[in-house]
């Protein structure tokens, strides 16, 4: 049973998988990442030029960025994916979300809508002595 949750939400409109970086493109950035992370500290013990060791630590801090970003994009494609509520494929027993809905039909169903007077005279016959003591306490900690 699928839920009728609205599509998410990139730059103001719907999430689509099929625009923006892959993970192919995810993992070549990972790859050029993982090279340059060692090669960085390499060109010092090396002692290469200092204009070439900074220039790697400044692409491994670009790379990073760009990484984290394709990261958070490709978790928003999975989140987006998963909206919808699908049994596991192994599984015999029924889901959480399937337990919560059958409990909401059966409740909505043995619900008729009938109107509720509530009567003038407290059962007791005297005024004030069935309602509630007042409630002192604040809230409670657990």
């Amino acid at each position: 049973m699928a839920t009728n949750t609205p599509p998410v939400r990139y730059k103001g409109d719907d999430l689509d998988a099929e625009r923006g970086p892959g993970l192919g493109c995810f993992r070549f950035q990972l790859v050029v990442l993982g090279i340059f992370i060692v090669l960085t500290p390499l060109s010092v013990i090396w002692k290469w030029p200092d204009t070439i060791s900074a220039g790697l630590l400044v692409a491994v801090l670009i790379l990073l960025l760009v990484t984290g970003q394709t990261i958070i994009f490709l978790l928003r494609l999975v989140a987006a994916d998963r909206r919808s509520r699908r049994r596991p494929l192994a599984s015999g027993t029924k889901t959480v979300g399937e337990l919560e809905d059958a409990a909401t039909d059966s409740v909505s169903d043995e619900l008729e809508p009938t109107t509720v007077v509530p009567p003038a005279i407290p059962p007791s016959g005297e005024p004030g002595l069935d309602e509630p003591p007042p409630v002192d306490e604040g809230p409670v900690r657990q």
